[in-house]
């Protein structure tokens, strides 16, 4: 099998290390360690602004992940913020939305992760609820902090997320926000509440997205389906 590579999309934000204070792009090491354990090649994708970016990347990578992070900015679909969405980051949704674009052209595999999700749902035309907990009267989703929420999964028969995990999985979840409408995806699961946990491209390209985090956990058949995804892309260039 060729060894893909795969495209992390990562944070732009005030960090410290060592002696240092300052901006830095980052992601948490779970993804690269995801990626590599299940035989891609990890490479990190700050926020870009320059025309053509997003296609020379796309031009060199395997697969993408886009992975979670801060809210997407609520203008991105007409609506006003929720008194709960916050910290939204214009450069890295524009970067992201570039990034799906080159990569729908191109037929790249795709896996979107939590805020990943929901940027592609916002991306094709979708509305977020912005605060979960209004529609399902809970915070399961997102206890607080740094907790990842454990969620019950049931998935759609015969889609490709069902084929990767299982019919019903335990998830770990971190998000307070949840994708309302999805044009152009089909819903690959739910949680016990109704809330759209995954959804998918119907036709062969991989392009899946989940709102729960599969690097955070053992089983990984989401990130390994994107790399043998990956790699029979990198063998048909």
């Amino acid at each position: 099998m060729v060894t893909p590579v795969i495209g992390l999309t990562t944070y732009r934000e005030d960090a410290a290390w060592g002696v240092w204070r300052q901006r830095a792009d980052l992601l948490p090491t779970q993804y690269a360690a995801a990626v590599e354990a299940t035989g891609g090649v990890p490479v990190l994708l700050p926020p870009q602004a320059q025309d053509g970016a997003a296609e020379a990347v796309v031009g060199r990578v395997d697969g993408l992940v886009v992975t979670g992070g801060a809210d997407v900015d609520p203008a991105r679909y007409g609506a006003e913020p929720h008194p709960r969405t916050a910290g939204w980051r214009p450069d890295r949704d524009g970067w992201e939305a570039a990034l799906l674009d080159a990569a729908q052209a191109a037929g790249l595999p795709v896996l979107g992760v939590c805020r990943g999700m929901q940027l592609m749902a916002v991306h094709a035309g979708g509305v977020l609820d912005q605060h979960t907990p209004d529609v399902v009267a809970h915070e399961q989703h997102s206890p607080g902090g740094d907790a990842f929420g454990r969620i019950a999964v049931a998935t759609e028969p015969g889609s490709t997320v069902a084929a990767l995990v299982g019919e019903r999985l335990e998830v770990r979840c971190h998000h307070h926000q949840s994708v309302r409408s999805h044009p152009g995806y089909v819903a690959a699961a739910r949680a016990e509440d109704g809330t759209l946990e995954a959804m998918e491209s119907p036709g062969n390209r991989f392009c899946v997205a989940v709102q729960w985090h599969p690097e955070t956990v053992e089983d990984v058949g989401l990130l390994a389906g994107l790399v043998r995804a990956a790699a029979a892309y990198a063998a048909q260039r």
